[in-house]
């Protein structure tokens, strides 16, 4: 039940949204939705907040922490609110883009018909017309440096220290700076091979029952081992059995080692593996950034510091837009507003 009392307040912010509502900076969009209670959830832990509503302290051990290594690669020490994003996601009801999350990204960016520049930004300056702000945003491409100037800016990659694309921010007083933190690191392998069923205790492949393994312990090599299978599934599809070679997907913080693969399969026939910052690492910072860095200046990524999800980034990119309009329009009334579930029941 204390997930779906957290969901159930979470998704005020779509009915927030739908009446132009949007929120300048994460603590007043977490407050609007949940109060003090979110807030509190973002300075306590999974497990802390999970014992308190009487869930056990094995329970917690033994599934609570399997799901969030398994979605963020972090424990149960980790704060409450992204926990609870992270246990909502591993829930039935969950849908996969065939070919990859991307191509929600790409399909979106298509439909806008928008002008895209395929280059690398470099800077954002600080520039002034009629009193209003302009930002020249320079960047670097396949044709050479260039630059153009923008009435609203929306800064779509994260600003945390270790980001390798990170860019400089010019004439800004006071300065803008970067987030203090730091980002998870994943591994993903994909391996085409024979599971070692005996690794976990089954010395016959034939008898090994299970197609998804997770993981509780801290530290170990991997976080989770799964059987992957198509996203359009025919009705002749069959899974492969245990003793036949298929392919598995296994998560883990590092790039495994050879001596690791060969733990975890008998043999295999090819691995694959991608490696990136996938989401930050909880605990690693006090306070939240802000969406609103200056006038028309806007960060998307601060919300994924309360929690990171495909869901929770529509919901940041959402909230931009809504910010952005509504500042340049100068509808305040629209922005930071208290008391919105009253305000939204009288304008129906």
């Amino acid at each position: 039940m204390w997930v779906e009392e957290v969901m159930e307040k979470f998704m005020r912010i779509y009915k927030y949204q739908a009446h132009g509502y949007a929120f300048s900076g994460v603590e007043e969009l977490l407050y609007s939705l949940g109060e003090a209670a979110f807030i509190n959830m973002t300075q306590r832990s999974v497990a802390e907040s999970l014992l308190q509503v009487g869930v056990t302290q094995r329970f917690i051990d033994d599934v609570v922490s399997a799901v969030l290594r398994a979605s963020y690669g972090q424990s149960a020490t980790m704060p409450a609110f992204a926990g609870a994003m992270s246990l909502a996601g591993a829930q039935g009801n969950l849908w996969s883009v065939e070919g990859g999350n991307k191509l929600v990204c790409s399909g979106l960016l298509k439909l806008t018909k928008a002008n895209l520049i395929h280059a690398t930004v470099t800077s954002v300056a600080l520039h002034s017309t009629e009193g209003k702000a302009l930002y020249q945003v320079g960047y670097d491409s396949e044709m050479g440096s260039g630059s153009n100037f923008y009435d609203i800016v929306v800064i779509a990659t994260p600003l945390h220290l270790d980001n390798s694309s990170n860019f400089t921010f010019e004439g800004f007083n006071p300065p803008i700076s970067d987030v203090q933190g730091s980002f998870q690191p994943t591994v993903i392998s994909l391996v085409h091979g024979y599971l070692n069923s005996s690794y976990f205790g089954f010395p016959d492949p034939k008898l090994f029952p299970f197609a998804n393994i997770l993981t509780t312990d801290f530290p170990n090599f991997f976080c989770t081992l799964d059987n992957i299978c198509p996203v359009n599934i025919s009705a002749s599809f069959r899974r492969k059995q245990p003793q036949e070679a298929a392919v598995w997907r296994v998560q883990s913080p590092k790039p495994l080692f050879r001596t690791q693969l060969k733990t975890l399969f008998r043999s295999y026939y090819s691995v694959q593996t991608a490696e990136w910052q996938a989401h930050p690492l909880y605990g690693s910072r006090t306070g939240f950034p802000r969406f609103a860095l200056h006038d028309q200046l806007f960060y998307l990524s601060a919300l994924e510091w309360a929690a990171s999800s495909v869901e929770v980034m529509a919901v940041a990119a959402k909230n931009v837009a809504l910010l952005a309009y509504n500042r340049w329009y100068q509808d305040l009334d629209k922005i930071d507003q208290k008391d919105l579930m009253h305000k939204v029941k009288t304008e129906l």
